[in-house]
């Protein structure tokens, strides 16, 4: 099982590194997880290499809270218009909404991709 993380539709592990799987969801989603932002800015391994064999790589973002908004650092992915994309922004009540939403559909083992319903 692999956690997808889109930013603005786009699949930011596949972008980033098409070797690279996103780690276990329920490693990354759980409450207080890895991905909650805090204060202190903290790097987040998400994803590791999986393709040709399982690896050592990993790839990391910076995730850090600043006011109401999470910023996610060291991003380096083509963005829609095939500029380089290095930090993205979210409101923070959106962001935290999602990873309570990820999480709970984990519980019911049924996830359901961003932006998509039931």
């Amino acid at each position: 099982m692999h956690t997808y993380l889109f930013v603005d539709g786009l699949d930011v592990v596949a972008r980033s590194d098409s070797r690279m799987a996103g780690l276990d969801p329920r490693r990354l989603l759980r409450p207080g997880g890895p991905l909650c932002p805090t204060d202190m800015p903290c790097n987040v391994d998400v994803a590791a290499q999986e393709r040709p064999e399982p690896g050592p790589d990993r790839l990391t973002v910076r995730v850090r809270l600043r006011g109401e908004t999470v910023i996610w650092s060291d991003l380096m992915y083509p963005g829609l218009d095939g500029k380089v994309v290095e930090e993205a922004h979210f409101r923070l009540e959106q962001y935290l909404g999602e990873i309570e939403r990820a999480y709970a559909a984990l519980k019911d083992q049924l996830v359901i991709p961003p932006g998509e319903e039931r």
